[in-house]
């Protein structure tokens, strides 16, 4: 009874979404590779990858299979199954923090309403911050199995960078959660969608505190110490090689990208498109017009991540820290404080 009872159309459904989601999010990190480059070719007066493919279309293809046909080295004096253990854990917790992120509201397919969310808890925040944190773990077991002082040091640095970054990310999120009351991504999407508003409005501080957090937490410039290839000759993967390198690389970028589509649903509307009224739109219009919003959201940030990496320098490791515990929780207390003032003031007014 219990087999019949089971929804196989819902499982397929779940199935097919988690293989999109996965696909999407492994092009988008593909392609932000050429990107990176076109922009820093932009910032820097030349032109760019341009050779593979037209308009150097091809060239992360070409990328890719360098690195898959590239000899893979172990280091004979390393820890081999924890040696390919940390970039595989590395991968694995990039992918898992999709799960929960609204791609855009209910549309019919079959018959069946259809969430374009793999996972909608209503916890979805605590497990983002859950699957992040475990990503930490794909660093440090990566630099100490390598058996290299270097990546040791690396490793090191980058759990503390991404500890003390946690704190202050985590700290700016409540004074969001005291004006949204829930930890649903979905719940606070369709809020901004019924508001006036979206989050950034009344959540400024808290928006430029994550953002910031953010760049941290994907160990771009100017807080790339744990990659500082002029200090600690190439960072915690100094010793990879091949495609457990790639996966290293990927998953760097697969973060940027799922990073800035977290920021995109908590602060900017997820997949509301401005000055558009969703509810007056077919299904399939509303998908469209639904992805187009939140990508072309994402995509944005994802610039500007890139134009903060190819602008400012890189910071010393004491400016990073003082700026993290002295400047960033600081700040997040504050803003935490004054949100907590005007919410018990509107309260009471009400």
């Amino acid at each position: 009874m219990t087999l019949l009872a089971f929804d196989w159309g819902f499982a397929l459904e779940k199935l097919v979404l988690i293989a999109i989601v996965i696909t999407v999010s492994l092009v988008v990190a593909m392609y932000a590779t050429y990107a990176e480059r076109k922009v820093a070719g932009f910032m820097q007066d030349r032109l760019g990858p341009n050779r593979a493919g037209p308009f150097g279309l091809l060239q992360p293809l070409a990328d890719g299979l360098k690195l898959f046909f590239k000899e893979e080295i172990i280091p004979s004096n390393s820890n081999k199954f924890l040696f390919i253990l940390g970039p595989c854990l590395a991968m694995l917790t990039a992918m898992m923090t999709s799960a929960v992120i609204p791609w855009g509201g209910t549309v019919e397919l079959g018959g069946r309403m259809v969430d374009l969310q793999v996972a909608d808890i209503n916890i979805g925040i605590l497990y983002i911050f859950g699957v992040v944190s475990l990503g930490v773990y794909g660093m440090m077991i990566g630099g100490w199995a390598s058996n290299n002082k270097y990546s040791l040091m690396a490793a090191l640095r980058g759990a503390s960078q991404a500890i003390s970054y946690e704190l202050a990310m985590g700290l700016s999120l409540i004074a969001l959660l005291m004006l949204t009351g829930s930890l649903s991504l979905r719940t606070i999407t369709e809020q901004q969608i019924q508001g006036n508003w979206w989050n950034i409005v009344y959540q400024p501080l808290g928006f430029l505190l994550f953002f910031i957090c953010a760049l941290a937490e994907c160990n771009r410039a100017p807080f790339d110490l744990p990659e500082a290839e002029s200090e600690l000759n190439m960072g915690y993967h100094q010793e990879y090689s091949s495609m457990k390198l790639g996966f290293y690389l990927f998953a760097e970028y697969i973060n940027m990208f799922i990073s800035c589509t977290v920021i995109a649903v908590l602060f900017l509307g997820g997949y509301d498109m401005p000055f558009v009224d969703e509810a007056k739109l077919s299904g399939a219009s509303a998908l469209i017009v639904g992805l187009v919003a939140l990508f072309g959201k994402a995509f944005l940030l994802i610039f500007i991540f890139m134009w903060i990496r190819w602008t400012l320098p890189r910071f010393r490791y004491d400016q990073l820290m003082n700026l993290g515990w002295k400047g960033l929780i600081p700040l997040a207390l504050f803003n935490m404080v004054i949100t907590g003032a005007i919410v018990l003031f509107t309260m009471k007014a009400h």
